[in-house]
């Protein structure tokens, strides 16, 4: 049967020159902090945007909410403290961990503390008297950021890590885990973002103990604000996106609050490189290419020889232009370079992973669920624009998806081009049946009609 003709991309119709341009836009406010503030990524949207789009959707504890691209929980976090089910899907370990413990409200903010005073005291007689500085181990190195953390800092805090991991008591412990997380990234490593993850100046010294008390302090206090509300159902699967399939149940979600990868060049793993090696989580360069076999293909670093994700995308016109002028700018600059050469493919294999998450997902859709992605336009590389928003709109109206408004969310200065660009928030719709006619741009053979 031939593929039907593909639609025109979404027009949006917000205005192009609003100036959204202003860093409080994706700034957590002061009233939000509780909880999202135990840890979340540099590049996590903010909670405030969670609670206008639970608003316009009219959501409400009879409904149950997915975010498919959980991060550090955003979206659970904020629909459990707004009395909303909510379910998360996230693949770095990291990640995963964090949103998890974010949930957990059970635990005794005196018990906390108390634990905590202990293990702080514990470390603090073993510096005392250790005079030799621990170090990572040799395959942990490999793949730490070079000069991530300084000499001393670093046997700190792994005669810390020492003695949270002995605890007696395991349930406080991924609560005393995540404060070091947090604290590693907030003051104990030379780690800063702007916007990449870069190593800046190195510290000579650090108050490890010190600065993560402060944060298990922080913690307890909100705890002692929310360990008494109603339990509302949150969780968080360990998972890939693009197999929701696995872990959702049929027909059960209402509504989609999210914000996926961009195509940007950007290598996630590195935001949480650090963490997830003093977690444990990471131990050599062989765990960290399964972790990046896992997560949607948004950069050249986790792009392999098998992924096969660029089929679903063979088809579409725009993609396929996009992702040639990338090709064309590269060879007309004379750029070789293994990570130039691959531009092109990665840029491909992201809208078709995004096209195989919007496939997979609709069996657990309840008709007219509704879907917001938040997502931004890019031209970092080569300055060729890529109009995400518009793409992954398109893409979904081929699934049988209803795109009902791409709205403006902010605007951000490209660091290539100095010029603006969107970061939209797409908004969908799922009428309930597959469509009758097949998807347009790839393989998929989930579009035909229901025989039941």
């Amino acid at each position: 049967m031939p593929a039907s003709k593909p639609k025109q991309l979404a027009v949006v119709n917000t205005d192009r020159y609003v100036d959204r341009s202003h860093p409080q836009w994706n700034q957590i406010r002061e009233a939000d902090r509780v909880v999202h503030d135990w840890y979340r990524f540099v590049l996590s949207y903010p909670p405030h945007l969670v609670q206008e789009y639970v608003e316009k959707f009219q959501l409400n504890e009879k409904h149950r909410v997915l975010d498919p691209f959980c991060g550090t929980g955003t979206t659970v976090v904020e629909c459990k403290k707004l009395g909303i089910a909510s379910v998360g899907i996230e693949a770095n370990r990291l990640a995963h961990f964090a949103g998890s413990t974010k949930l957990n409200w059970k635990i005794k903010p005196r018990d906390l503390l108390k634990a905590a005073k202990q293990i702080a005291d514990r470390t603090r007689k073993i510096l005392a008297t250790e005079t030799e500085l621990r170090k990572f181990s040799a395959d942990a190195q490999k793949i730490l950021l070079k000069g991530c953390l300084s000499p001393i800092p670093t046997h700190k805090v792994l005669v810390l890590r020492e003695q949270i991991e002995a605890y007696e008591n395991p349930e406080l412990q991924p609560h005393l885990w995540l404060a070091l997380t947090k604290a590693l990234v907030n003051g104990i490593s030379n780690i800063y973002f702007g916007p990449e993850v870069t190593v800046g100046k190195a510290k000579h010294d650090a108050q490890v103990i010190d600065l993560w008390l402060s944060i298990i302090e922080q913690i307890a206090s909100d705890l002692t604000l929310l360990r008494k509300r109603p339990d509302t159902e949150a969780f968080i699967h360990h998972a890939d996106s693009r197999d929701a399939p696995k872990v959702l149940e049929p027909n059960s979600i209402d509504a989609v609050i999210t914000s996926p990868p961009y195509p940007n060049e950007k290598d996630y793993t590195r935001t949480t490189r650090l963490e997830s090696v003093v977690l444990g989580l990471l131990k050599n360069k062989a765990d960290l290419r399964a972790l990046k076999e896992g997560l949607m293909r948004s950069n050249t670093r986790n792009v392999y020889v098998a992924d096969q994700d660029d089929l679903w995308v063979a088809n579409h016109p725009e993609v396929q232009r996009v992702a040639q002028a990338i090709e064309d700018r590269r060879i007309e600059l004379g750029k070789t370079s293994g990570f130039e050469r691959l531009y092109c493919r990665a840029t491909k294999l992201y809208f078709g992973g995004m096209a195989r998450h919007l496939a997979d997902l609709r069996p657990a859709l309840r008709p007219g669920a509704q879907l917001a992605y938040v997502v931004g336009d890019q031209a970092s590389y080569l300055q060729v624009m890529i109009r995400t928003g518009q793409l992954l709109a398109n893409i979904a109206e081929g699934l049988g998806y209803e795109c009902t408004n791409i709205d403006l969310f902010r605007t951000r200065i490209s660091t290539a081009t100095k010029e603006q660009l969107r970061e939209e928030v797409v908004l969908l719709r799922w009428p309930g049946a597959m469509p009758t006619t097949p998807y347009p741009y790839g393989p998929d053979t989930k579009s035909q009609p229901s025989t039941d």
